[in-house]
């Protein structure tokens, strides 16, 4: 039987939080042959999408159909194997627990190799907070022997928080940098495709840049070393098992 290719789950509560954070992440795992799904759990449509809903005659149909369209070129510039939209509603984000068993179903399907979602601390949008608290959740409900008995039961995955917009604001410490200066430009052009939040555009290039110098400084890159360009930011929740570090 041919080998399984790698998989990963993004969980993500707006259409766009999945470029800005964790596009490089995304885009470098997919060359290297992951199938990676972007689970978004709403379209942002009522709280994040202010330059839609500033134009005449808009509704909330026609505003989570841009974002849809959106996330849809986001995706397919990063390589995404799989887009999800639950279109769940925004601000505030609410999941039952029928919602929360078909995050369930998503992850025992995809059975991935490591998952990101957002920091767990975040006021100024509590969306963000409550996506990463289902993830938890559903992560652990998708462990459970017990939960529809005959279906594969997800193993351990790693998952990883993104970082937040306000960093400093929501307890968010990186243990984690990831070079993503070989894909970059398949995250700006999806950064770009994000056309309701155009102000963020160069805030999170900035952000890429800045976090290539932490990559440098502790890879040794600063020391002649290896140079990197643009990178991204992770926490990791659980311990890693490593053979070598």
């Amino acid at each position: 039987m041919p080998e399984t290719n790698k998989t990963a789950l993004v969980i993500s509560a707006h259409a766009a939080d999945f470029v800005w954070r964790c596009g490089g992440a995304i885009a470098l795992h997919a060359a290297k042959g992951y199938d990676v799904t972007v689970l978004c759990l709403s379209f942002g449509e009522r709280g994040e999408s202010a330059k839609l809903w500033k134009q005449e005659g808009m509704t909330l149909d026609k505003v989570k159909s841009e974002r849809r369209k959106e996330a849809e070129q986001a995706a397919e510039a990063l390589g995404v194997h799989d887009l999800v939209c639950l279109d769940l509603g925004d601000y505030p984000l609410e999941l039952s627990r029928e919602d929360k068993n078909r995050v369930v179903e998503v992850i025992r399907k995809v059975q991935p190799a490591f998952m990101l979602s957002h920091s767990q601390y975040d006021p100024y949008n509590t969306d963000h907070m409550y996506a990463t608290q289902v993830a938890l959740e559903c992560r652990m409900i998708a462990q459970a022997w017990g939960h529809n008995p005959g279906e594969k039961v997800l193993g351990a995955p790693q998952l990883y928080l993104f970082e937040p917009h306000q960093t400093e604001q929501m307890g968010w410490k990186p243990d984690t940098f990831l070079d993503i200066t070989p894909v970059w430009e398949k995250k700006r052009a999806a950064i770009e495709c994000m056309a309701g939040q155009e102000h963020l555009w160069e805030y999170y290039t900035r952000v890429a840049i800045n976090r290539a110098n932490h990559f440098k400084r502790n890879s040794g890159g600063q020391a002649s070393g290896r140079d990197c360009k643009y990178a991204e930011g992770f926490q990791s929740i659980f311990p890693r098992t490593v053979d070598e570090l």
